[in-house]
């Protein structure tokens, strides 16, 4: 849950000129949903069982072809606000409550690319959680000067 209140934090304090920076290949606000994306479909017992998100968009969570994606789908919301994310986030969030105490984490991973246990790809998906809330931070940091404070708990809890 702290990585997931690290990315919260990041987002909640992105001013709104580095949100959709065109000049960057990949956008703020993308790559933050690339990571709430696969944080949501690795918590999932198989991919099969992946139901996305109601404003999900097929191919968004690539940072392939991004500019083609907005061009075709300029009534689809798209970028997504903070609001958007955040509320994806929570759902996330509640995603980790469900399913992680009943996960068999030496069961198979569920994903054919991914070749180890339950166990192993939580920690996987914990370290993309951060490795992209590292990256947004350090824009956070060099563009706009603006510290985010580490987390090492959940939201609610303290060291």
């Amino acid at each position: 849950m702290a990585a997931l209140e690290m990315l919260a934090q990041a987002i909640t304090q992105c001013p709104q000129n580095l949100w959709a920076d065109p000049d960057d290949q990949n956008q703020f606000w993308h790559v933050a949903y690339h990571a709430l994306f696969y944080t949501h479909l690795y918590l999932q017992p198989t991919e099969a069982d992946f139901q996305p998100w109601e404003k999900h968009l097929g191919g968004l969570q690539s940072f392939d072809n991004l500019p083609k994606l907005l061009e075709e789908n300029t009534d689809k919301g798209l970028p997504f606000s903070k609001e958007d994310l955040l509320d994806y986030l929570d759902f996330c969030r509640q995603v980790v409550r469900d399913r992680v105490p009943d996960t068999d984490l030496e069961a198979e991973s569920g994903f054919d690319w991914i070749p180890f246990d339950k166990l192993q790809l939580q920690f996987y998906n914990i370290r993309h959680i951060q490795h992209h809330t590292g990256e947004l931070y350090e824009r956070l940091g060099t563009r706009a000067g603006i510290e985010v404070r580490w987390v090492g708990m959940g939201p609610n809890e303290m060291l």
